[in-house]
């Protein structure tokens, strides 16, 4: 006998941060709307849990539409202004997350672990009467008759509304594996060339492998043909693979996409970026003339790691054990050039497998920016990283994720087709 398949008002596809708030805003907004949120993991949020270093930074003190990539900037603002920040805050703190800020604006749960945010939204779509099904992940979504028809390996739904909140490409293990998009573009979409954000990078060559732990607060700069200079200041962690840390996550999506169109670009560092190069030759030329039989590498390494002068001058064929008094012009010239102007022969990044973000996606021009709803299909909404958005680090993807759950929350609620049920 065939089983008819369950039905719900609304079925949110995806169970990350973006399908758990989506699901909780509307139960707040809709206590009438039966919800079910379908997810192929056996347990929900595993990119909530890993994020932050496992301490998930939930958002930032100050969030702009500058902050993001992709899409139009003027549709991202529209999104955060009807769900900010602040009221990111005062979200967290109704369910008893209570965040505080830290370097950079960053705001972390009280409890530094993921774990309380995640088991937050949990509790609180359960409390809701929302329905969470794990190892349901969905294969297909049709529409027929004004009703879309859901399915996956273990059953069949019915829905009147879809939520796509699948998210990208990015850590795959935690079951973002891109098929979002797929679905998608079955209902109607075009989908954006996809490419890793906030990736580590991977470099040509053996300079970095004896750097490998060494953190150094740098300024790199994205010189890209035809382009004005991109420049990006903050901390750069040498790998035994190549290049990681915020700086370094921040670039890569710009890199991506200048690969990506096959355009010459060049990656150049600074390891003394609060210096001008003749600062730092006139720094040199005073030392020599205060001592010298001073020595070259201690001079260095009281402003950079010694492992890392080290390095550099073996580079350089200059001797540890060099004085001022023998360090010759033209050597000079190269060390300083060595240290501002640095050329970093970047060959690819990590991949989704290691990174934080998707780059490309859904094209926002696609979606109604008050609803989120889909403009390629009707009573079809999207939000988080399966659109073409993607933020620098620093809680900005999931201040994305919220606040998009919640316009689309806001446009599920008061669309007509669910408004006849008041």
């Amino acid at each position: 006998m065939k089983i008819a398949p369950e039905t719900y008002d609304v079925a949110i596809i995806g169970g990350g941060a973006a399908g758990l708030m989506a699901a909780i805003q509307l139960a707040h907004l809709r206590g009438d709307l039966s919800i079910a949120v379908l997810d192929g993991a056996k347990r929900l949020g595993a990119k909530i849990l890993i994020s932050g270093g496992g301490r998930c930074n939930v958002t930032n003190k100050a969030v702009t539409a500058k902050d993001f990539n992709g899409g139009s900037r003027n549709v991202v603002k529209r999104v955060l202004k009807a769900f900010s920040a602040s009221k990111t805050v005062e979200f967290f703190e109704s369910l008893g997350v209570p965040l505080h800020e830290e370097q950079h604006g960053k705001l972390f749960p009280d409890s530094n672990k993921a774990r309380s945010v995640l088991d937050a939204l949990i509790n609180e779509a359960d409390t809701h009467g929302v329905k969470i099904l794990t190892d349901h992940r969905v294969d297909h979504i049709n529409k027929d008759s004004g009703l879309f028809r859901v399915g996956t390996e273990l059953s069949q739904f019915q829905a009147r509304s879809v939520l796509l909140s699948t998210g990208g490409k990015s850590v795959p293990k935690t079951g973002s594996d891109g098929f979002g998009f797929e679905l998608a573009k079955s209902l109607g979409h075009s989908i954006l060339p996809t490419f890793p954000a906030l990736a580590p990078m991977l470099l040509d060559g053996h300079f970095h492998e004896a750097l490998s732990g060494i953190a150094q607060e740098v300024e790199v700069t994205l010189d890209v043909q035809n382009e004005k200079p991109k420049r990006f200041s903050g901390s750069m962690l040498w790998t035994h693979f190549g290049i990681s840390g915020p700086v370094v996550l921040d670039f890569s999506r710009h890199w991506h996409a200048a690969h990506n169109t096959g355009a010459t670009q060049s990656v150049i560092c600074n390891f003394l970026p609060d210096l001008q190069p003749q600062q730092i030759h006139e720094e040199i030329l005073k030392a020599a003339e205060q001592n010298s039989k001073g020595s070259l590498r201690k001079f260095l390494s009281q402003r950079l790691p010694g492992r890392f002068v080290d390095t550099l001058l073996a580079e350089l064929h200059i001797p540890k054990e060099m004085t001022f008094s023998q360090f010759r012009k033209e050597q000079r010239k190269h060390l300083v050039y060595a240290l501002t102007e640095r050329r970093l022969p970047v060959t690819d990044s990590r991949g989704f497998r290691y990174a934080e973000a998707t780059a490309g996606g859904v094209p926002l021009g696609e979606v109604n920016p008050s609803t989120m709803e889909s403009r390629c299909c009707e009573n079809l909404f999207l939000s988080g990283e399966i659109l073409d958005i993607d933020g620098r680090l620093g809680g900005f993807n999931f201040q994305w994720a919220w606040s998009s759950a919640s316009v689309a929350a806001a446009g599920i609620a008061n669309h007509p087709i669910h408004m006849s049920r008041i």
